[in-house]
């Protein structure tokens, strides 16, 4: 599958800014991505906390007029959270907005503050998650649906409105960079999104477990997705700069919320030097050059979607056009027909 890459818009925000002012500016983002070869729109998920955050589901509602005929994704919706049919029944309200462009990224979470305000357990992530996504994907199907599982129980129910999709509405997995997670990506997934912090080294460890899964169970991956944080300038140095400074904002936000944070999957959260670190190994802090490298490496690898994202916390509209234009402009005539479709 040729390669294709899919657009993270910044939807939490410094505590200062007022989100509702924020929208023209990701309105502006997405259709300036539409005009780009960008395929895809991606919004993150969380609650709490102390980041103003636009909920991803009405927001690409929302953006979904801009984006022409960009795939609309979610990078990850907090599956254990929610209760199945609550979201079998938003995901296709959104793809009927969208007219069935519709991508469900679902991940387990991670913050502990969000899962003790929902009142569920941390340990019940995996379980409620695979219940959840066998239930959401019987339901899409339209067809008479009888759960009994640990968390939930539906008795010959049908979905109110189902998916432009239909059962066919991709759900793509976010799952920790370790092989528990590439296995459970493999079994429930289309796709699995691997972290933006994954070194090139260890996503081909990863990629290996995923792709072993899928040959077991028979059914090939033909679509592997990476994300990328990426900051374009024709000054390398400068980019970096610009990159670690505004990424480095955001992770000692997110740092502030309890993680597994002494595994390798959270290296990136602990100290200012890892964190740097992790960006040199893994984001795309340079010139349009070094970037057209750094792709060309991962469509090596068999990579057939990179989700960029450009922009976190204090960065401005206007450093983010500017890279989009650069990316625009110098990497994607590199991967010339890599983006139809």
């Amino acid at each position: 599958m040729a390669l294709k890459f899919g657009l993270a818009i910044m939807n939490d925000f410094p505590v200062d800014v007022r989100a509702a002012d924020r929208l023209p500016l990701m309105k502006e983002q997405v259709r300036t991505a539409a005009q780009s070869g960008i395929s895809s729109v991606w919004l993150l998920q969380h609650y709490l906390g102390g980041m103003p955050t636009l909920q991803p589901l009405p927001t690409l509602a929302a953006l979904a007029e801009h984006a022409g005929e960009m795939a609309l994704g979610t990078n990850m919706f907090i599956l254990p959270l929610r209760h199945p049919v609550d979201v079998a029944e938003d995901f296709a309200t959104l793809d009927h907005i969208c007219g069935g462009r519709t991508i469900a990224g679902f991940g387990l979470g991670y913050r502990e503050n969000e899962f003790e305000a929902f009142g569920i357990a941390m340990d019940e992530r995996a379980s409620r998650f695979e219940e959840s996504v066998q239930v959401i994907r019987q339901l899409w199907s339209g067809e008479p649906v009888s759960f009994e599982g640990k968390h939930f129980a539906i008795r010959d129910e049908t979905i109110s409105l189902v998916p432009v999709q239909g059962g066919d509405l991709p759900i793509w997995v976010g799952a920790g960079p370790h092989r528990t997670g590439a296995l459970r990506a493999a079994r429930l997934g289309d796709a699995w999104i691997v972290p933006p912090h994954v070194t090139p080294d260890r996503l081909a460890v990863l990629l290996e477990h995923y792709r072993g899964e899928r040959e077991r169970l028979g059914r090939p991956a033909a679509t592997l997705v990476v994300r990328r944080e990426l900051v374009l300038d024709p000054d390398p140095a400068r980019a970096r700069e610009i990159g670690i400074r505004a990424r480095g904002e955001l992770t000692a936000q997110y740092a502030k919320y309890n993680a597994p944070q002494g595994g390798d999957a959270y290296r990136h959260l602990q100290t200012a030097q890892s964190a740097e670190e992790v960006a040199d190994a893994s984001y795309l802090f340079t010139d349009p050059e070094g970037a057209v490298v750094a792709l060309k490496a991962l469509e090596q690898q068999g990579l057939t979607h990179v989700i960029l994202r450009m922009q976190w916390y204090g960065l401005g509209q206007e450093q983010v056009l500017r890279t989009m234009e650069l990316f625009r402009d110098q990497v994607l005539p590199s991967f010339a027909g890599d983006t139809d479709g």
